[in-house]
């Protein structure tokens, strides 16, 4: 009885993510490991063997047709089927099945709730919100997640949105910042730094002036590049904590 044979010129694949790309008039593909490309792309990973089942770059994955090199000489102006593999990870469009984007677009959704949630406050009761409220409130806001865009722009642009609601307060959690500054220059630092100090809670002029405040996190960069500036070094900025909120409250849904 004749043995059954694979052809040389197929390769079969399991468990596959498959990323393609159309150039040159044609459609490559290239088998990779599941759950590693976004790896890649972070570049959390970078062992190419990590993501790659094969060095081969395909006409059609599933049915283990490779590609001409002349084909690829065409399209990419190179053989190097290793660089060429790089190049569609790089660019190309990641196939996934219906189940696994849903998947994968909860997964993101709940990411992006959590970031938001670890972020903001009530800026009324100074408590924080649960995961699960953030989720709700995107729900009613009609939030989409956009699978190409990372997390944390994401969770900005949540907080922009929910902010222009009238039926959901919310802000930014806020940095609690000791600032020392040397003596003859304080007053006039103090003056500068003033418009990005949205409360004092302790002042202390001594032969330096010492301040405890309350600042948005997105001003900690500009207050820490104006006192070294201002102080030529001799200023100091120390971060006392990075949510400001009510202690003993419980997080309740």
């Amino acid at each position: 009885m004749a043995g059954i044979f694979t052809p040389t010129n197929q390769i079969r694949h399991t468990n596959v993510a498959i990323v393609r790309m159309k150039k040159g008039g044609k459609r490559f593909e290239i088998a990779c490991y599941k759950n590693k490309v976004q790896s890649w792309r972070k570049q959390v990973e970078q062992d190419i063997d990590e993501v790659l089942q094969t060095h081969s770059v395909f006409l059609n994955v599933s049915k283990g047709q490779q590609a001409r090199k002349a084909d690829l000489v065409k399209a990419f102006a190179t053989d190097d089927e290793t660089e060429i593999c790089k190049q569609i990870l790089a660019k190309g469009e990641l196939q996934v099945s219906e189940k696994e984007r849903n998947q994968n677009l909860e997964s993101m959704f709940r990411d992006i709730a959590t970031v938001v949630a670890e972020k903001c406050i009530n800026p009324e009761t100074k408590r924080p919100y649960t995961v699960g409220m953030i989720e709700r409130a995107m729900k009613d806001i009609h939030f989409s997640v956009k699978p190409n865009r990372n997390t944390k722009q994401q969770a900005l642009a949540v907080i922009k949105m929910l902010k222009e609601t009238n039926n959901f307060p919310i802000d930014r959690a806020e940095m609690k910042l000791k600032i020392t500054l040397p003596g003859k220059e304080a007053k006039k630092i103090k003056t500068k730094l003033t418009p990005l100090i949205k409360k004092i809670d302790e002042e202390d002029f001594a032969q330096n002036l010492e301040m405890v405040c309350l600042v948005d996190p997105g001003s900690f960069r500009a207050i820490d590049e104006m006192i070294q500036k201002e102080t030529r070094g001799r200023g100091s900025l120390e971060v006392i904590s990075l949510k400001e909120m009510e202690e003993g409250d419980e997080r309740l849904e």
